[in-house]
């Protein structure tokens, strides 16, 4: 044979065994609990900034970046940082903080201290003790130096000169002081909130001695020889339609040690969110809503008696009106500040003056501003997130607010933009993906937009069988409304061939599947179905988020109703598909989810065969009252809706394989659900397939998620595959 023939005989024989080498995943690689799972994820650079400079954090060290040639400086190591702070040991850089932009000030934390050192002088200026703060809440001001926190159930203030005082004494499991409220609802995640000069700090009160106790219980771990008895453990819980909690604010004083609260009248069916403080720290803002959650006013609060100021905005909807985020004041104007609202239909920036007068909308459009990054005063500019150019995609935009011009300040592409800004706006690192690039960061100059490249991730799974990807839209029930859909197939896919079909569903608010980010924002699990030789398909229906007002509220007083007439167009667009096996369909979701997958199993049960619904809603009047009531009222004002949604009535029409799956000690969908579906499933002569995770909430934690998953798996090897 001719050495040319020969050699390119090798070259594919070579390829072929290339092709043959990819590498399979496993769980520990996709799974988050999975003990590879680090590594097979986009790498990425953790960066904070000291003014307008970043610096990217890591374990050992620490660097600064270049705005404008992206390259690094090593700045100190982490021995060395301890050497300065005079602490035997630093445990990590990652959680550094450059507080003051102008000063060469870098905050760290040790187990016991807290440490302020001068990294020009390399030596600690100040120092705090943290030992008796613990974790529950902690927010430190980095203006008086002073921190507040929760031990003991109640709130605490230890000043900069190491005064710690406690500040409510009557604390307790029924009387929470200084911690998230309202189930963390209207976009709460805390309950500490300091004035700008760190000299008062307004607080939550949230009295629930009122409200029924779910009795969760804690089961010992197997080789626990002290503990032979589970003990209880239970969750206050207010369901819908029963009574319900009562906050208040208060407001600590430091300099006076005294404390008062804002006089908000009666809390009852009241709720209290997105508090803030005006520049100078005279006036407290907070948004309330009545129990319905149909009428949002703005009021303002004497910070110094807690007298009530004004009324400043108010907003009624014949459904629901979801305040998210607090008003921000002007850097450059104390009389002005931007306000987030959906009275038009879709969430958008208002520009409003102290007396509540609205003076311009900023931004405007079928499209949805996702988030409001920061402020550059040197143009009089808001810095936002929306998706303006596709429901799919997230950019960065800025908005003068004098004359409304906006523009995108991004990177650029088809993808996924998240911004994190510097103190002064002008600067801000663009974190970017696309369904074929794992992660991208940029320095952008938010006055140019130029953007300089600082970071290019590597693909995390170059050798391995990766599926395939694929996008798409179909038309909604209504035969109007265009629906986003995301299909998984294998990566050696025959059309030729039929496959066994998941249909992954979520379908709730405040919560999509389908976007422009890596893989189109793919669950790994659904990789690991396909490499099994599983089709993936999800599907956005309405009632899903980021596509504005209407199309979310769609569901309004009947929950899953909506979703699934979306959800079975998808499986129509199924049929179509030659390689779709109609008769080997399967669902699967998780928390609402599960309320899907139970709900299409029971109403479809012809087109559905196996089915998995981890931590499902059974019925809406067990759920808790801020959310539940928000989407379907109370059971005493929507009891048609009630009845129309409960899968109680819905255990004698399961036909399919059903798996449910919950944690025992879940304190968000409560066990009772499950367990009454199950004695209406005894009762009508039904079959569901029941696991629980003890002592797990209503995710698995750790290494446990490898396990469910494989349990998911599993059992739709065994009846679907």
């Amino acid at each position: 044979m001719h050495i040319k023939s020969i050699f390119a005989g090798l070259l594919v024989l070579g390829s072929a065994l290339t092709a043959t080498a990819q590498k399979q995943f496993t769980l520990e690689d996709l799974n988050f609990g999975g003990n590879n799972y680090k590594n097979m994820t986009p790498a990425n650079r953790s960066v904070t900034w000291w003014g307008d400079t970043p610096v990217r954090l890591e374990t050992d060290s620490c660097w600064t970046i270049d705005t404008k040639t992206a390259r690094e400086k090593l700045l100190f190591t982490r021995d060395q940082l301890a050497k300065w702070a005079g602490e035997e040991k630093v445990w990590t850089l990652k959680r550094l903080s450059f507080p003051y932009p102008d000063q060469p000030l870098v905050l760290t934390e040790t187990d016991s201290t807290r440490v302020l050192v001068n990294i020009k002088t390399r030596k600690s200026v100040w120092r705090q003790s943290t030992r008796d703060e613990g974790s529950v809440a902690v927010d430190w001001n980095k203006d008086s130096r002073a921190v507040a926190f929760v031990r003991d159930h109640n709130l605490w203030v230890t000043d900069a000169q190491g005064k710690c005082r406690q500040v409510t004494n009557d604390g307790s499991e029924s009387l929470v002081y200084g911690q998230s409220v309202h189930r963390n609802e209207f976009g709460i995640d805390g309950g500490i909130f300091w004035n700008n000069a760190g000299t008062r700090v307004a607080f939550y009160r949230m009295d629930q001695s009122m409200v029924t106790d779910y009795p969760l219980i804690n089961v010992p771990e197997p080789t626990d020889t002290t503990q032979v008895i589970a003990t209880p453990a239970p969750e206050t819980y207010p369901m819908a339609g029963q009574t319900s909690h009562k906050v208040t604010v208060g407001v600590y004083d430091l300099a006076a040690d005294t404390v008062m609260y804002l006089a908000m009248g009666d809390p009852t069916d009241r709720y209290f969110t997105n508090i803030s403080w005006s520049p100078d720290d005279k006036l407290i803002y907070v948004f309330e809503l009545n129990r319905a959650q149909n009428d949002c006013c703005l009021y303002s609060y004497d910070a110094c008696t807690g007298r009530w100021q004004s009324q400043l905005y108010r907003e009624i909807h014949h459904k629901y009106v979801e305040p998210q985020s607090p008003i921000m004041f002007l850097p450059w104007d104390n009389e002005k500040f931007v306000m987030m609202s959906e009275k038009d239909g879709y969430n958008h920036l208002y520009l409003h003056d102290i007396d509540g007068n609205q003076l311009r909308q900023l931004t405007s459009g079928k499209w949805v501003v996702m988030s409001m990054v920061g402020f550059d005063s040197s143009t009089h500019s808001v810095i936002y997130t929306a998706n303006e150019e596709s429901p799919l995609q997230q950019n960065i935009y800025r908005v003068n607010t004098d004359t409304g011009e906006h523009s995108r300040i991004d990177e650029g592409g088809h993808g996924w933009h998240g911004a994190v800004m510097s103190p002064s706006g002008k600067w801000l690192m663009d974190y970017y993906q696309e369904p074929d690039v794992p992660r991208n960061i940029a320095i952008v100059n938010t006055l140019t937009g130029k953007a300089t490249r600082y970071f290019t991730a590597p693909d995390p799974w170059q050798g391995y069988t990766v599926p395939r990807y694929e996008v798409g839209t179909i038309k909604a029930a209504d035969d109007e409304t265009d629906l986003y859909y995301r299909m998984v197939k294998p990566a050696d896919f025959d059309p030729a061939k039929k496959y066994p079909t998941v249909v992954y569903v979520y379908g709730g608010p405040h919560a999509h599947n389908v976007d422009a980010r890596w893989h189109h924002a793919s669950r790994s699990w659904e990789t690991y179905m396909a490499q099994r030789g599983y089709v993936l398909f999800i599907l956005d229906n309405r009632g899903s988020a980021n596509r504005g007002r209407d199309f979310e509220n769609a569901t309004f007083h009947q929950l899953g109703q909506v979703e699934m007439q979306d959800q079975m167009r998808g499986v129509d667009f199924l049929k179509t598909q030659a390689y779709v096996d109609t008769t080997r369909l399967g669902v699967h979701g998780w928390s609402y989810g599960g309320f899907m997958t139970i709900s299409l199993m029971t109403n479809y049960p012809d087109v559905f065969k196996v089915g998995v619904a981890g931590g499902p809603v059974i019925d809406w009047k067990w759920y808790e009252v801020m959310y539940g009531e928000r989407y379907m009222g109370t059971p005493q004002n929507n009891a048609e809706g009630y009845a129309l949604t409960s899968l109680i009535p819905r255990a004698k029409d399961l036909k399919g394989r059903l798996q449910i799956i919950i944690g025992l000690n879940d304190p968000t969908v409560v066990p009772q659900h499950a367990y009454s579906f199950l004695k209406a499933c005894i009762a009508a002569g039904t079959q569901p397939d029941f696991f629980v995770y003890p002592g797990q909430g209503h995710n698995m934690a750790g290494h446990q998620s490898v396990h469910l998953h494989e349990r998911i798996t599993r059992y739709f090897d065994d009846f679907l595959k």
